[in-house]
């Protein structure tokens, strides 16, 4: 039965597509060996929130549009709105057609 001998199934193997851990490692290095010789200066490299606030709106016409024009309903439109269920309210609070 050397024919129909079945697979083995091949072993789980991580891959992280988003990092690539070996080059940050070497980044590391490289960078640490630069400060040792004196050639970089150490920056600062935390984050800041203000740096990125407000990008997003860039990029998107809809959130553009808003920004600009501000909220779509009006007091007017929102008030003729409230009488409206108000009166509606009413007619199903009554049972009056």
């Amino acid at each position: 039965m050397g024919m129909f001998s079945t697979r083995q199934p091949r072993k789980f193997r991580r891959v992280s597509i988003y990092t690539d851990e070996r080059k940050e490692k070497l980044q590391k290095l490289v960078e640490q060996a630069k400060r040792e010789n004196g050639e970089v200066v150490p920056g600062d490299n935390t984050y800041h929130a203000d740096k990125f606030k407000g990008t997003f709106i860039n990029f998107t016409p809809r959130a553009q549009r808003y920004k600009e024009n501000g909220a779509r309903i009006g007091w007017p439109l929102a008030f003729i709105l409230i009488v409206v269920l108000l009166i509606v309210w009413k007619f199903i609070m009554t049972g009056t057609r």
